[in-house]
């Protein structure tokens, strides 16, 4: 174990699998106190029955706005403060937009775009007030380069990288940073929508990263110096032609 966020205090929505978890992983591993958010009470109990005494489960369900206005008072309850925000919950959907169904688009949107943005404006007020603070957003590349099979994804993240771009250059001035880490595909359960035969391919060719190469990212992006903003890091397997 390491002490790179000894006495900081962080949460990771959508903490319960994929990313979210490794991160959570690696936060309490660099000496952390981590909550897991997500909707699934039961599984984030037994992670952080696992997962040890700095591990807290908090329940939001991020759809609901009262629920995440819940979020903040709960961690400052237990913790005293908020250090570090990573806002990582999301949803996936490819295919072709004439064959879609719009009411899958609406939750997909919903939960990559309003509900990230509520629950960053949920701890700013926080954050501004200790004139401190980080809150990282778990953006794609597709946020960046338009990925054609995935369009109403990739207009998500699009939104995603407006919204990091702009709220960073608001409260900089308050000691915050701002930041989106920007992954090309990873093995997570976003991915259950992939074809089979589009999954297996990229599992052979290598062109699927591990959750855990994400999360020692964020912790890069996390642990420099205070004057030091990484606005976007991208991070990509040798083998997307991206």
């Amino acid at each position: 174990m390491s002490d790179e966020l000894s006495t900081k205090v962080a949460a990771v929505t959508g903490a319960a699998s994929g990313i979210g978890l490794e991160c959570a992983r690696t936060f309490l591993a660099a000496g952390a106190t981590v909550f897991l958010v997500d909707r699934a009470e039961a599984k984030l109990k037994a992670l952080c029955a696992e997962l040890g005494p700095r591990a807290h489960p908090l329940v939001v369900d991020l759809m609901n706005p009262a629920s995440i206005a819940g979020m903040l008072p709960a961690i400052v309850a237990q913790a005293g403060h908020l250090d570090i925000f990573h806002a990582n919950a999301g949803a996936y959907i490819g295919g072709e937009v004439v064959s879609g169904d719009p009411d899958v688009w609406d939750r997909v949107l919903n939960l990559n775009i309003n509900a990230a943005f509520r629950s960053i404006h949920a701890v700013l007020p926080h954050m501004v007030g200790r004139g401190t603070g980080d809150i990282v957003m778990t953006s794609s590349i597709a946020g960046i380069v338009p990925v054609v099979w995935e369009p109403i994804y990739t207009a998500s993240k699009f939104a995603v990288q407006a919204f990091v771009h702009t709220v960073r250059r608001q409260v900089s001035k308050h000691g915050i940073r701002v930041g989106a880490v920007c992954p090309g595909p990873v093995v997570t359960a976003l991915l259950d929508d992939w074809p089979k035969a589009k999954l297996d391919d990229a599992l052979a060719n290598g062109s699927l990263m591990q959750p855990v190469e994400v999360a020692q990212a964020v912790l890069f992006m996390l642990t420099r110096p205070r004057n030091v903003t990484i606005r976007d890091l991208v991070i990509l397997p040798n083998s997307v032609d991206l």
